[in-house]
């Protein structure tokens, strides 16, 4: 398997794990809330928690299938804004990222 290949289906499988997660927090605010007032109050708070999870979960998988988009145009791995190939150590960590180190740190 290439590089770019296992890039890819790292991508994908982490897609998988949020769009899994996503669905257990949607599932989990459906839920209906207690009656009683103190617990309610304790619901509603976890109930905010789980959005914001939710909103960067939704991030986390729009920059995944920008970055899985440059993958099928062959521009992964290449910084969106100068060009620069991104280093690898940089996409080990952070496999969705458009940007060099450099262009990261002034945008």
């Amino acid at each position: 398997m290439t590089p770019l290949e296992t890039r890819r289906d790292q991508l994908l499988c982490r897609l998988g794990e949020l769009d899994s997660r996503l669905h257990k927090i949607e599932d989990s605010l459906d839920k209906p809330h207690s009656k009683d007032w103190d617990e309610a109050a304790v619901e509603r708070e976890g109930d905010e928690v789980r959005e914001g999870l939710g909103h960067a979960g939704q991030e986390e998988i729009r920059r995944i299938r920008a970055a899985l988009k440059r993958v099928r145009e062959g521009e992964y791995g290449y910084c969106v804004r100068c060009g620069d190939e991104v280093a690898t150590e940089r996409l080990d960590l952070l496999p969705d990222t458009p940007f060099c180190a450099g262009c990261a740190a002034s945008h």
